[in-house]
């Protein structure tokens, strides 16, 4: 498994969008490897225990507005304090939404594309 990190969340209730179950959560590196009850920890991994807690291994927000101008305004979060809000609830990836121009939806992915970060 190479020189990347090795954790082990152990013991927590982990929360799916199937359903919630208590189990372990092993991740290297950034990617989850394995969901399961009672897993082995490698060698070497760092051990979380995560009992009495909730575990959510990587939650997606489809529907984002970040940066985003409306009506002479802007929204509040950026890309920066909207992901540091996200990560800190459990959300790993945003999908912003891109305004479409003159209801075509691909005029609006170009454009928003193509604004400057």
């Amino acid at each position: 498994m190479g020189g990347l990190a090795r954790l082990i969340a152990s013991g927590g209730t982990v929360v799916n969008h199937d359903g919630t179950s208590k189990a372990d959560v092993l991740i290297h590196g950034q990617t989850i490897k394995a969901v399961g009850p009672d897993l082995e920890a490698p060698k070497n991994a760092k051990v979380i225990d995560a009992t009495g807690q909730l575990v959510m291994p990587g939650g997606i927000d489809p529907h984002t507005h970040l940066d985003m101008p409306f009506m002479g305004q802007v929204t509040c979060d950026d890309f920066f304090t909207g992901h540091a809000a996200a990560l800190a609830g459990g959300t790993t990836m945003h999908i912003d939404f891109a305004l479409p121009i003159d209801h075509d939806l691909k005029k609006g992915y170009e454009a928003w594309q193509a604004r400057p970060r």
